[in-house]
């Protein structure tokens, strides 16, 4: 399907409604539009790439010479622009008549906008319009999702692809998503839940925040939006923990939901990316990773990317690509402790890692392993035995829990399956 033409987006509503006269360029009314800006005349072309609309209230017209004049005309057509829209009537009395020769010369679209139309209304309509059949252009055999907008723009943000601000903002629109800059958004990745259900169901257990959501094959992505003026005051402390608690609460058994990083909506559609692409790299490490943590019976599953920070950080780049090195600091920091366990089967290195995870409290330790305290005791003492260490010397602590973390990862994830590991976040 061709791109929007320049004839097409003059019958826009709010285009039509700025009353628009053409005075040059009626040849090439049919050529496409790529996007659509809005600028002042002494910001110069030098920003467009070619296809663009530009709209300018002319202000930077009134006091310019006519040299200066004719010069933008010509630097907008050595441009490839797609055409000059120009307000009249308000700081431009009339469209200057050198403006006007020098389009008609070079074969540029000049319109002249006879009503004030706020240029927000006009470019949000076409670039909506322009994106909306850029999509529905695309072969519906690129994605398994075909025509779904939302599923496209959610796959493209999670797999980093590259975009811009405007399109994600016009993308998102299509599908009725309206952030605004001061909300929180929180990127969601779901496993085994059968249809998008459990995503409205947590938004509304939240208050009815805004969500742009959709189902792949077997997972289901999300942007959950909390507004600002939403945000209640325990919420806004620790807005990823609101998130995960809905999704605990509403959630079946099963079903595995994994939580990205709270982002400022205004922040960018890199921000935007980042917060998916966490939450979908937690989700797949929750599933092949065992926990560290003993996990509730019965229920949903529900982490977050800061819950699972050493493993996407031991995994950047992919499982395989690190195994060496993360077997190499198992051995190094593990490695009597590791014999023992294989020939005297016990639960030390699950012990270690929750005492080290609850800052070394023997009665927190004790209560998630469900075992007495002096149990407890006699199992550190043999752990420090073995590695010749005191583990509550905090010199050690990072490297005993990154260890164990990369023990927990090479186990969990063999090496014929560690390539299908995305660990993009």
């Amino acid at each position: 399907m061709p791109a929007l033409t320049l004839r097409e987006i003059l019958a826009l509503d709010p285009v039509r409604g700025s009353e628009p006269e053409l005075l040059a360029g009626e040849g090439a009314l049919d050529r496409p539009v790529r996007w659509v800006h809005s600028s002042e005349v002494y910001e110069g072309a030098n920003f467009l790439d070619g296809g663009e609309l530009l709209l300018t209230n002319g202000f930077g017209l009134t006091d310019a010479d006519e040299d200066t004049r004719r010069r933008y005309v010509r630097e907008l057509a050595a441009r490839g622009a797609a055409g000059l829209a120009v307000e009249v009537g308000r700081s431009l009395v009339r469209m200057p008549e050198e403006v006007a020769d020098e389009a008609r010369r070079l074969g540029l679209p000049l319109l002249a906008l006879h009503r004030v139309v706020p240029f927000v209304r006009i470019t949000e309509a076409a670039n909506r319009a322009i994106v909306a059949r850029g999509l529905s252009g695309r072969a519906a055999s690129v994605r398994p999702w075909g025509g779904d907008h939302t599923a496209a723009l959610l796959a493209d943000l999670a797999d980093g692809q590259a975009l811009n601000q405007p399109e994600v903002e016009a993308r998102a629109a299509l599908a009725g998503f309206h952030p605004g800059p001061g909300a929180r958004l929180v990127g969601v990745s779901a496993h085994g839940a059968r249809e998008l259900g459990v995503v409205d169901r947590a938004a509304r257990s939240l208050g009815g925040v805004a969500v742009l959501r959709a189902a792949f094959p077997g997972d289901v992505l999300a942007l959950v939006a909390m507004p600002d003026d939403a945000l209640r005051a325990a919420v806004r402390r620790d807005v990823v923990r609101a998130v995960q608690e809905a999704f605990r609460t509403v959630a079946e058994a099963g079903v595995t939901v994994a939580v990205g990083h709270a982002v400022l909506a205004g922040g960018g559609w890199l921000r935007w990316s980042e917060t998916l692409r966490a939450a979908r790299t937690t989700l797949e490490l929750a599933l092949t990773v065992p926990s560290a943590e003993p996990g509730p019976t019965g229920g949903p599953v529900v982490t977050s990317s800061r819950a699972l920070t050493l493993e996407r950080e031991l995994t950047r780049g992919g499982v395989d690509a690190n195994r060496d090195r993360l077997a190499r600091l198992v051995q190094h920091t593990l490695g009597p402790l590791l014999a023992w366990e294989a020939a005297h089967p016990s639960d030390l290195l699950r012990t270690l890692e929750i005492h080290l995870r609850h800052g070394c409290s023997p009665t927190r330790t004790a209560a998630l392993l469900h075992i007495g305290r002096q149990s407890l005791y006699q199992r550190l003492e043999r752990i420090e035995s073995l590695l010749g260490l005191e583990i509550d010397d905090p010199d050690l602590l990072g490297e005993l829990l990154a260890a164990l973390c990369a023990q927990r990862i090479v186990r969990g994830v063999p090496a014929a399956a560690g390539g299908g590991l995305r660990t993009v976040a």
